[in-house]
């Protein structure tokens, strides 16, 4: 799910951050940086850089922790932070029902029998 990984860009900078500091400055920020090169027309320059993160990839089948933020008789919604998940209705068991109301929610046939019980008796 994490992994840790070295990753190749190319950076555009202003001229604002251009002076006698600007190679300490892209050191500071990145782990390598190469020679840079003017765009022409804008003062901009765009220097290739090389540093390293921790990426998030989920695979499919992969089971995450989320809040669901959404749910209507599509399917539902939920975030597991950075990545948005949509689970449409055909995903969904077909022993769970869509429920509409204050709050919709997608209950089981079996809390459903349950709950008309409770009310009856």
């Amino acid at each position: 799910m994490f992994f840790h990984m070295v990753l190749e860009r190319n950076l555009l900078l202003h001229p604002c951050h251009f002076g006698p500091h600007l190679r300490e400055k892209l050191r500071k920020a990145w782990v390598r940086g190469g020679k840079g090169e003017i765009r022409k027309g804008t003062g901009f320059v765009t220097f290739p850089v090389t540093y390293q993160c921790v990426v998030f990839r989920p695979f499919k089948g992969e089971v995450l922790d989320a809040v669901v933020t959404m749910v209507n008789k599509m399917g539902f919604f939920a975030e597991a932070r950075p990545v948005q998940i949509f689970v449409s209705s055909h995903l969904i068991p077909d022993d769970m029902e869509f429920q509409t109301g204050d709050m919709p929610n997608y209950t089981t046939s079996d809390l459903l029998k349950s709950k008309a019980t409770a009310r009856c008796g």
